[in-house]
């Protein structure tokens, strides 16, 4: 994931010069994972907000592939192949969710554990 290019579309630049790319790419998260609760909880009022959450949280998804997949990213290859499997994952689970035939939480669940990793604590933000 290449931290900076989400923070600043996120954040614009100012906001991410002080932070490491960890920390900024852990704030992007947080914040989509926030609208993605928010519109999961109000879902059956209010479709169109579950959409758009659901749309942005695939784009962050998408990000993490194209750097997973990219020749610069610096993970150990074990863990960008278990990234990419759940940036599959959470893309088709997405389409499931829009078409009525999934829980959306478990998007919410899967960023939560993206985000305890970043953290390196084992509690939920």
């Amino acid at each position: 994931m290449n931290a900076q290019s989400l923070a600043s579309a996120a954040y614009g630049q100012a906001n991410t010069a002080q932070k490491t790319p960890r920390a900024a790419e852990y704030d992007v998260i947080a914040r989509i994972t926030s609208r993605l609760r928010t519109a999961v909880e109000t879902s059956p009022r209010n479709f169109a907000m579950l959409a758009e959450a659901m749309h942005e949280n695939s784009r962050l998804w998408t990000e993490f592939a194209i750097d997973l997949a990219g020749t610069g990213n610096g993970l150990p290859q074990t863990l960008r192949v278990q990234l990419l499997q759940i940036a599959q994952f959470t893309l088709r689970h997405t389409d499931k969710v829009l078409s009525g035939q999934e829980d959306p939480a478990v998007l919410v669940d899967i960023n939560l554990a993206i985000l305890r990793g970043l953290s390196g604590k084992g509690d939920a933000p």
